[in-house]
């Protein structure tokens, strides 16, 4: 047995009904499977996610099950994962999802081979029966550039729209530059300061063709579906991002970008909202006026003329509310 190549860490929660398919295909992604190491999280499961992770974990030569006895989140659980990280490249992957053959072996050649920080890819939404490809926005394949330069123009989606922790591998330099860790205690959101922290902050970066990781749409646990307080974490880490970009040196050349998105964002949240227990509600309200406050004025009437005329309506109150329109 010799070191791994690359690790796979993977958070889960009540995921026992999807999880078994999950641990299978990452016994598929090398042709000698002592080259990954599998980091599996059961973030507080009610159900028999660990049981299942306990199972697999024997298959492989290098694993660790961590266990949670109350969540901590998907933030926090990965950041568990990241502090035992082995070989020289990592990805994640979420319990109801899986990848096809030989992906992660793939990528971690794309990573050597184009000398990244990270690499980027498609992936796969799968709803019912029915599989949609959903293509990373980023017109050039298989070249490294600066992550910088795909995060504008800021009225087009764009790689900091597409925050996917799994639909990428990572090489370990990233961990030892600080720039890997989530905002703990983040159960959504979670993953958009961190794409931002990535695209500003790391070196190199490419999006890349591979097998392809398959996400699953629709499941009524996911965190996508609910409507509870842990949405309102969104606003937490839209602040994180905020921060970011104005503690940046170019903060006027990525301000226009991070406006407009945390508007949309913020639009898409009021409308969602109608169905929302009254007073979860209005925390949601108090967190997006605080973080509405916090963007620059100009910076915001140059970017709302770009939103659809809903979204506009829906958040006028709030931006008159806070002194911003």
């Amino acid at each position: 047995m010799h070191r791994p190549i690359a690790t796979a860490i993977l958070p889960a929660k009540d995921a026992g009904r999807f999880i078994g398919t999950t641990l299978e295909t990452l016994r598929r992604q090398f042709d000698d499977p002592d080259d990954l190491k599998l980091v599996a999280v059961d973030d507080g499961s009610a159900d028999d996610t660990g049981e299942i992770m306990r199972h697999y974990a024997t298959q492989f030569s290098h694993a660790e099950v961590i266990e949670n006895p109350r969540p901590v989140g998907l933030a926090s659980a990965r950041n568990q994962g990241l502090a035992r990280v082995e070989g020289e490249a990592f990805c994640f992957i979420d319990g109801d999802d899986w990848m096809a053959p030989l992906r992660v072996a793939t990528l971690v050649a794309a990573l050597g081979d184009l000398g990244c920080d990270f690499v980027r890819t498609d992936h796969v939404t799968v709803t019912d029966t029915r599989r949609t490809l959903v293509r990373a926005p980023f017109p050039w394949r298989g070249v490294a550039v600066s992550p910088r330069d795909a995060i504008l123009p800021p009225d087009e989606t764009t790689m900091v729209d597409y925050p996917y922790a799994w639909a990428g591998m990572f090489h370990r330099r990233v961990i030892d530059d600080g720039l890997a860790e989530f905002p703990d205690g983040l159960f959504t959101a979670e993953d958009r300061p961190w794409i931002w922290r990535l695209h500003l902050q790391a070196a190199s970066f490419a999006v890349v063709d591979a097998p392809q990781l398959l996400y699953r749409r629709g499941i009524p646990t996911s965190l996508t579906q609910v409507l509870d307080r842990r949405q309102l974490d969104f606003g937490r880490a839209l602040m994180h991002v905020v921060e970011l970009v104005e503690e940046d040196a170019e903060a006027d050349r990525f301000r226009p970008k991070i406006t407009a998105t945390v508007l949309a964002i913020c639009a898409h949240h009021l409308i969602r909202s109608r169905g929302m227990n009254p007073v979860v509600r209005g925390e949601l309200v108090i967190a997006i006026r605080d973080l509405l406050s916090r963007l620059q004025p100009v910076a915001v009437d140059a970017a709302l003329p770009r939103l659809s005329d809903p979204r506009r309506r829906v958040l006028a109150r709030h931006l008159r509310k806070v002194g911003r329109a």
